[in-house]
């Protein structure tokens, strides 16, 4: 047994919250600011059987605690809350419900639904009003105590410049759960993600920073289930603290006490760490696993509904829907606050992760008004010494009014751009009116982030995410087929800026598929050698497929999983050859990367500015030409003098200060080749790249004149690329 149990528990601290070990003992401590009571429930050491329920003797600023003398980790325990059952004014207290510490660092296993959950009888007239008697405890995971003892000696974050950033994103179980050549129990865990062939992959690609989407444990939601289906991309929060179970092997000499083996996860962090990889968590702040009104009763909701929740005033029955997803987490409350940060700083310091990329994060920005840049959740990350110097990644929009708020959040926040995405698509697709549009793609986006001395990294580029289609489902459908997901077609966006070239999916003809190749390259092109962080959707460099699901959230099966065999394809090997091209040139030129907003009215040269414009005759754009609808040929020169990669002078080197670095990029959005001029300066131009002739020598300039092939890109500098520069 795993303590000693004593008469009556202690006082113990309300601080800090959670269940914190010492050696002698644990302090439990949970905020609940509406509770008559709370109840400590312990049960033996499989976690099956309640062996004690003693209430909590303390509470202390609306922190109810305990110490429990002769406990430590391993111990199973949970909470039981007393207090009104008055839906109707936003409390939903039912001490027949086990609830998580919303604190718990490891979990026993999986919630296992039931009817018992639910803190109403589900059947019911006006169902959520009424009360259900049920234990809900046979149904619910156990939090375990655990205690970080962890060897991080030697690692070293990386700490990559923003400028040099290259993200991955992809998704624990699916980056690994068909590799052939991991041991079957290690395949879609953290164990397979520290594998040496992974990382190398990784690093082949120039990879700085994996993104993951969310790790924290989560539910498999019951009307999932109940359609054969399952929560596959993990956004629905059981837990801020502990690891999803079914991402963690289990192996010999990664577990801990009682079965906590959140040291997997941290092994392959300090793996990562040693290859220059940083890690960054897709977390999810802005609603829980509870639902609505209609929703079970396991942790929030049972512990003090009407604080950690935003809920309609004058009908406090009802919850604020900002997310979509049922329930908006209250984090203008202080105590929830303190519980998101308590969260963030957890896994910065236990876990050793380097950033965080936050899920609807206008969410996390709401104040009483709407919206505010200046909200406390923003204004407590930018103070906090830690999470400041964190990459800190939002997601600026989510389903609230005024939930569209790209480009205003403040520094030190970059934002996924899905202007980016979307003008890029379109451009490729041959739309009209594409060319300014494009342009502003290019530059970083500076009419969005270019203010409060912002730098171009702050937008993250991308072709494709997890949400909606990869890359190679973008070049071969129209339509959004998403049948797989059981909802009639009804989910996904309908608008993807996609084409599929002639037929619709999958085909055997030649030219449409070298059309697909030639504009995924395009693509591919664009999002390297523009202005911001790139961001990269995991097997999109070997070509995956999710047959035209653009909402694959439910899809734990091969529509998800990464198909690693198309990396033996002659077409995987070519498309990830050229992404490995793309990323060491954008490594080696410095105008290439996203260390500030190119100004045109600086000049380097005499008669060439920081960033240039012109068209396929070489002539700059004038007003009128960028309003030309049929205006699909752009050349952008780009040069600076004497910069280090982060985008500051560099004065530690006379000779760099003299040099030069000039690179031009020839766009032709038409499906025809054309001839381009060559503008001034008058150069030994070496050609890095043609996107239409992958591996092969690139056309070279004759008398100022290039042709570009159709839906290519072509790369010229002053300079060679160096060799094996990595």
């Amino acid at each position: 047994m795993l303590f000693a149990r004593p008469e009556r528990l202690l006082p113990g601290s309300p601080y800090p919250l959670g269940a914190t070990p010492d050696g002698l003992g644990v302090n439990f401590a949970v905020f609940s600011a509406n509770a008559t009571r709370i109840d400590l429930c312990l049960f033996d050491d499989g976690g099956r059987k309640e062996i004690a329920r003693l209430p909590l003797p303390e509470c202390t600023n609306e922190v109810w605690h305990c110490y429990l003398p002769d406990a430590g980790p391993g111990l199973h325990y949970g909470y039981r809350a007393h207090g009104p059952y008055e839906p109707e004014r936003g409390h939903r207290f039912n001490h027949h419900k086990l609830l998580l510490d919303p604190y718990a660092r490891a979990l026993s296993g999986p919630l296992r639904w039931s009817d018992a959950l639910f803190g109403y009888r589900l059947n019911a007239p006006r169902s959520d009003l009424s009360f259900d008697r049920r234990d809900s405890a046979p149904s619910m995971p156990r939090a375990i105590v655990t205690e970080d003892r962890f060897n991080w000696a030697g690692d070293v974050r990386p700490r990559v410049p923003w400028s040099r950033t290259l993200i991955y994103e992809t998704h624990v179980r699916g980056a690994s759960i068909r590799r052939q050549d991991i041991r079957p129990h290690q395949r879609g865990t953290f164990s397979a993600l520290s594998d040496p062939h992974f990382i190398d992959h990784l690093k082949k690609l120039g990879v700085t920073a994996l993104e993951l989407l969310p790790i924290h444990a989560f539910v498999q939601d019951r009307f999932l289930l109940e359609r054969g289906l399952r929560n596959y991309w993990g956004y629905s929060t059981l837990s801020f603290f502990a690891p999803e179970p079914s991402y963690l092997s289990g192996q010999p000499g990664l577990s801990g006490p009682g079965g906590d083996n959140g040291d997997e996860v941290r092994n392959a962090v300090r793996r990562l760490h040693a290859a220059g990889i940083e890690v960054i968590l897709d977390v999810v702040f802005n609603h829980t696993a509870g639902g609505n009104e209609l929703g079970p009763t396991i942790s929030l909701r049972g512990l003090d509904n009407a604080s950690y929740f935003r809920l309609m005033p004058g009908q406090e029955r009802y919850y604020i829907n900002d997310t979509g997803c049922g329930n908006t987490l209250n984090v203008s409350h202080p105590r929830v606050l303190q519980m998101v940060l308590d969260s963030l700083r957890y896994w910065a310091t236990s876990y050793r992760v380097d950033g965080f990329r936050f899920d609807l994060g206008v969410t996390l920005g709401r104040e009483g008004t709407g919206f505010d840049p200046g909200s406390g959740f923003f204004d407590a990350i930018v103070q906090d010494p830690l999470l400041s110097q964190l990459k800190l990644i939002s997601e600026p929009w989510d389903l609230g009014p005024g939930g569209y708020q790209l480009g205003k959040h403040p520094p030190p926040f970059a934002e996924w751009n899905d202007q980016f995405r979307d003008d890029v698509r379109r451009f490729w697709r041959g739309d009209v009116a594409q060319r300014s549009a494009l342009a502003a793609r290019l530059s970083g986006s500076a009419e969005l982030f270019n203010h409060r001395w912002r730098k171009s990294w702050a937008s993250v580029n991308f072709i494709a995410s997890h949400d909606g289609f990869t890359l190679r489902d973008i070049v071969s459908y129209a339509e959004k087929h998403n049948e797989a997901n059981k909802e009639n077609g009804n989910d996904g966006h309908s608008e993807n800026c996609s084409a599929n070239w002639g037929v619709e999916g999958p085909t055997d003809d030649a030219e449409i598929n070298a059309m697909r190749a030639k504009v995924s390259r395009a693509m591919l092109a664009t999002l390297f050698l523009a202005q911001g962080t790139p961001m990269l959707l995991g097997g999109d460099e070997f070509g995956r497929t999710q047959l035209g699901n653009n909402n694959a959230y439910c899809q734990d099966n091969e529509i998800s999983w990464l198909d690693w065999k198309l990396l033996e394809t002659p077409q995987g090997r070519e498309l990830c050859d050229f992404v490995r091209h793309l990323s060491r040139v954008r490594r080696d030129f410095v105008t290439l990367q996203a260390g500030r907003f190119l100004n045109g009215d600086a000049q380097v040269l005499e008669g060439v500015h920081e960033v240039d414009w012109f068209d396929e005759r070489g002539q700059p754009l004038l007003p009128d030409d960028w309003q030309n609808p049929q205006g699909r040929a752009l050349v952008m020169r780009r040069a600076c003098r004497g910069e280090s990669r982060d985008g500051a002078e560099d004065r530690g080197d006379p000779q760099q200060d003299e040099q030069t670095e000039i690179t031009l990029l020839f766009v032709n959005g038409d499906q025809n080749p054309i001839t381009c001029q060559v503008p001034p300066p008058a150069a030994d131009w070496h050609c890095l790249l043609d996107s239409a002739r992958p591996g092969q020598p690139c056309r070279p300039v004759e008398n100022g004149e290039l042709v570009v092939e159709g839906k290519s890109v072509v790369l010229f500098a002053n300079r060679a690329l160096k060799a094996g520069h990595v």
